[in-house]
């Protein structure tokens, strides 16, 4: 769908309210306030607040994908510098585009069963081209373990970034993306 820059900052602004007030907590009337429209121009744009919901959280997987897929464009194909590359894209999605990434972390289950099917798509890409950095990793012998867990707790370390990262402290997301594929590869001797 070809969307509106209207939208886009609409979308952007739900993302927002919805990390600050929680989905649930978050009105229409709420919404329509912090855009500065009236809450009946609000359905100009969208149907409800779960179609804002589903646009927020489609906007945020399609950027991250994005990210990750230009990162492993950029870097060398070592298993290494792929993983260092998926690591550091993560953080970048979650760090730099926050409100819409940590809705889709946290809300996803919120969505109703007809747009979580039509976005699953877009989940499950981004997940392959997790599964694909550490299969070659696996490979390598760079790591060792279950692909499935060792995906998801990569991912789960990544995500709770959000929780207690400081922009302005003394670590940056490529310290952290370090430190994270330092303490997840297998070093020999």
């Amino acid at each position: 769908m070809n969307e509106s820059p209207r939208r886009k900052e609409l979308t952007r602004q739900a993302a927002q309210l919805f990390v600050q007030e929680g989905f649930d907590r978050t009105t229409v009337r709420m919404l329509a306030q912090e855009m500065g429209i009236k809450s009946g121009s609000l359905f100009h744009h969208f149907r409800d607040k779960q179609e804002i919901l589903a646009a927020v959280i489609e906007e945020g997987t399609q950027n991250a994908l994005v990210i990750a897929r230009d990162a492993l464009v950029r870097c060398d194909n070592s298993a290494s510098a792929r993983l260092h590359a998926m690591a550091r894209a993560h953080l970048e999605t979650l760090l730099t585009d926050r409100s819409a990434h940590v809705v889709a972390l946290y809300d996803w289950r919120r969505l109703d069963p007809e747009a979580r099917a039509h976005l699953s798509h877009l989940r499950d890409a981004y997940e392959e081209l997790w599964e694909q950095v550490i299969d070659e990793a696996l490979a390598e012998g760079l790591i060792h373990g279950d692909r499935f867990l060792v995906s998801r707790f990569v991912m789960g370390a990544l995500n709770w970034t959000v929780r207690w990262y400081d922009p302005a402290g003394p670590r940056t997301p490529d310290d952290l993306a370090d430190e994270l594929v330092a303490m997840i590869t297998c070093r020999s001797g």
